[in-house]
């Protein structure tokens, strides 16, 4: 653990940087707002090629890991086994790393891109609704799951087999050294705590959005400013206590029991919805996207403006990064004793065949109802994405039903998300400590609500992408130089020091 002088540093200047992007959003939202989109256009336009370039790094890199000359080397010392059972271990990455995000867009992303695609298709076309499936599948699929994957294995070979302090900094021991404990490793802990409170404020205001709209669709009740207040509120009194009262173990059954309703809704979409249209929609979006995955992976717009990739490509991978040493930190956690070809097979390849199952189960059943005589859904989704998951649900039958039960689903990953968010913040802003005070975690939950609520109120959805685009960008320098750190902490073990059996080498 950090020396307490070197963690207070880091608590006191963190929070102060947070503090003041509230204040500012308080004081002078409008200047806020248009000084963000500024940078925000200026980077998409300069930088777009920087954020596609490097995600596709990271997911080469994760391949090479898995099934390379490391890939039997463990997340752990060579006799641990895992903590947890294959299954268990699978539920709970993936309610760790797509909770809200698949639940916000699964019906979202594809009425969207069904509505306004973007590469020629007529709107409401058959090309526009593959398109629009694959997309999503796209967004949601690897690449995301491969920035989550480089930030857990630098936390988890330093903390598991190094015995260093859970800090994102500590996995730059390979590189620093012992300058960890100094300056260098206090600014990377600094970054990272500000990168990682914008990741989590944006979810908690999508998901704040989302609440509203379900309320207003199941109860009538009136969506506006107010009632996100109110939700952010009652929200935030809920995973604070918790989080300072040590509920902690009644959160993690939440977390882990949603995926049963999360599973209920999933089929209740593919047995209620087109199911035939559905079942023949899996393997070719599925296909699809296998072959693919090359082109999009490395895909700019070179000739046109690059307004649409910084509204959904660019701003995905900004998010996912800035979210990612929170979620990464999670699934080290959980990960101790996989090896590294069961990890990258668990944590990439997993999750993407159930994002398929999950975007055309949902966004496919949206785009049969604007297909087939429901006219409107793909329309109102595009202006309000937050309201795609309900307009799906309420065409089904047994629609109030299902609704309620979504609207439960958001709730319960609403604030075990953010409870557990807060306590990582704890974490990483006291040293490494796994008991941080609970005076440091009400800083925090005061923290993420009150710039979730400033992001919300003065830029929306944009305000919140604009956000999430400018925080990631260094933090995305920090992950190359993360890749050197973890291919030569494995090349010293593996190869030099030979601390791993034989089998694991070529």
């Amino acid at each position: 653990m950090k020396d307490r002088i070197s963690a207070n540093i880091v608590f006191i200047i963190s929070a102060l940087i947070v503090f003041s992007v509230v204040l500012w959003g308080v004081l002078s939202p409008e200047n806020m707002t248009g000084v963000m989109d500024l940078i925000m256009h200026t980077m998409i336009e300069q930088f777009g090629w920087f954020y596609v370039l490097a995600t596709a790094l990271f997911v080469g890199f994760c391949l090479f890991l898995g099934f390379g000359p490391y890939r039997h080397m463990k997340l752990g010392k060579k006799t641990e086994v895992p903590e947890y059972s294959y299954f268990t271990w699978l539920g709970m990455l993936f309610a760790a790393g797509m909770g809200v995000g698949l639940v916000f867009w699964g019906a979202g992303e594809p009425l969207s891109h069904f509505e306004e695609p973007f590469n020629g298709a007529a709107p409401g076309s058959e090309e526009a609704a593959a398109d629009a499936l694959l997309w999503s599948v796209f967004h949601w699929g690897i690449h995301p799951w491969s920035i989550y994957a480089i930030v857990a294995l630098g936390l988890a070979f330093a903390k598991f087999r190094k015995n260093l302090p859970g800090m994102v900094s500590s996995a730059f021991y390979p590189l620093l050294g012992k300058h960890i404990y100094k300056w260098p490793g206090n600014m990377i802990d600094i970054l990272v705590i500000v990168a990682t409170t914008v990741g989590i404020a944006t979810s908690f205001g999508m998901s704040t959005m989302q609440v509203g709209i379900g309320l207003s669709e199941v109860f009538g009740i009136a969506n506006n400013e107010f009632l996100y207040l109110m939700i952010i509120l009652v929200v935030t009194l809920i995973f604070i206590i918790s989080a300072v009262s040590g509920l902690n173990k009644g959160m993690r059954f939440l977390s882990i029991s949603n995926l049963g309703l999360a599973g209920i809704l999933l089929i209740a979409a593919l047995i209620l919805g087109p199911t035939v249209f559905l079942l023949e929609h899996i393997p070719k979006t599925f296909g699809s996207y296998i072959a693919a995955l090359p082109d999009l992976s490395l895909f700019t717009t070179p000739y046109s403006s690059n307004e649409w990739m910084g509204d959904w490509t660019l701003f995905y991978w900004a998010w996912i990064i800035s979210w990612s040493p929170f979620v990464g930190t999670f699934i080290a956690r959980v990960s101790r004793g996989r090896s590294l070809i069961e990890f990258i097979f668990g944590v990439l390849f997993v999750p993407a065949a159930l994002t398929v199952v999950w975007f055309v189960a949902f966004g496919g059943t949206g785009i049969y109802f604007e297909m087939n005589g429901m006219p409107g859904i793909a329309a109102e989704t595009a202006a309000k994405p937050e309201i795609g998951l309900f307009l799906v649900l309420q065409n089904l039958p047994g629609g109030l039903l299902l609704s309620i039960g979504a609207l439960i689903l958001i709730a319960i990953f609403f604030v075990t998300s953010a409870n557990s968010a807060t306590y990582v913040l704890g974490v990483f802003s006291s040293g490494g400590d796994l008991d941080p005070r609970n005076l440091t975690l009400v800083v925090w939950g005061l923290l993420i609500s009150s710039i979730a609520t400033v992001l919300l109120l003065t830029g929306g959805l944009e305000g919140m992408q604009a956000t999430a685009t400018i925080t990631a960008f260094p933090f995305t320098f920090l992950m190359l130089f993360m890749m050197v750190a973890i291919f030569r902490s494995l090349k010293i073990e593996g190869r030099e020091t030979h601390q791993v059996d034989p089998k694991e080498d070529w």
